[in-house]
């Protein structure tokens, strides 16, 4: 037997050792992220949808259906919609200024992006309300006119697009970063304009990033709360969003109508954020069969 015969299985030892690494195995690796899921999310979720479950059908009918609740849907729910739009658009040119341009005070100006991720939530909303109440700085010009802000629908949008910004911008300026300039030089070559550019080059390659961070930005619009209350009113009917109705009712005692609500919550963003994550995979599947 020759000597390279002998020093295969020790090679293929080695070989089968290196290939596992130092981290651990898939078996173990699913188990743990299953289990943290289960205990994090999958639990709690699953025993919101039991104690639903368990209520009767007529009055989490009448919860989930009242006129209160409904106005508290139709704000939340539309105001993260309009901060998500919002959102995208200005987090793309801001995502854009960022990467393609250098000035002064620009590494300021990306750290700010990150801001609302650590700020207080309840220091946000006290900040932006001092700021558009009516005798606030930008309240006292744009009153005169016939825009309120704070104690109105507006100001929920307002508080809702301060705390989804970043996710949009974090989202769209690494596919920027990546995006090879010159093909955009190529595209300008061959005669197109900036605007051809814009709609043929650069926009189908950060449509996807873009819609994952209106995803993102929209979810956590939906479950906003510090922020909202100061600046909303809290008014029913009006000014009242749906986390905060849970949380009247909560205090309340009415723990089956706040658990319907909080059903109701759970699901619409669900199908929200499936609808998104199956418009975004056609948008990937559109892009890579134009390249």
């Amino acid at each position: 037997m020759t000597t390279a015969a002998i020093d295969l299985p020790a090679r293929e030892a080695r070989r089968r050792a290196s290939s596992r690494g130092s981290l651990p195995g898939f078996g173990l690796s699913l188990g743990l992220t299953v289990t943290f899921l289960s205990l994090v999310v999958l639990i709690p979720l699953s025993g919101l949808v039991w104690k639903t479950a368990s209520l009767d059908g007529t009055a989490l009918l009448r919860a989930v259906l009242a006129p209160r609740a409904l106005a508290a849907y139709r704000l939340s729910f539309g105001a993260a919609f309009v901060a998500g739009v919002v959102n995208v658009v200005f987090g793309i040119l801001i995502a854009w200024v960022l990467t393609r341009y250098e000035f002064p005070g620009r590494s300021l100006v990306d750290a700010a992006v990150d801001l609302p991720f650590a700020l207080p939530t309840a220091v946000a909303g006290i900040a932006l309300t001092t700021l558009y109440v009516p005798d606030g700085w930008l309240g006292r010009f744009l009153e005169p006119h016939g825009l309120k802000v704070a104690f109105a629908p507006a100001g929920v949008a307002v508080a809702m697009v301060f705390v989804g910004l970043p996710f949009v911008v974090r989202t769209v300026q690494p596919v920027l970063l990546d995006l090879d300039v010159h093909m955009e030089e190529v595209a300008a070559t061959l005669g197109a304009s900036r605007l051809t550019t814009l709609r043929k080059v650069i926009l189908p390659a950060v449509l996807p990033a873009a819609l994952t961070g209106f995803a993102l930005a929209f979810a956590r619009a939906v479950g906003e709360y510090g922020s909202v209350v100061f600046i909303s009113g809290n008014m029913p009917g009006k000014t009242e969003i749906a986390p905060l109705l849970i949380v009247t009712k909560l205090e309340q005692f009415d723990y089956a109508g706040a658990t319907a609500i909080a059903l109701v919550m759970l699901l619409a963003s669900f199908l929200a954020l499936f609808a998104i994550n199956v418009l975004q995979a056609r948008v990937g599947r559109t892009s890579r069969s134009r390249r």
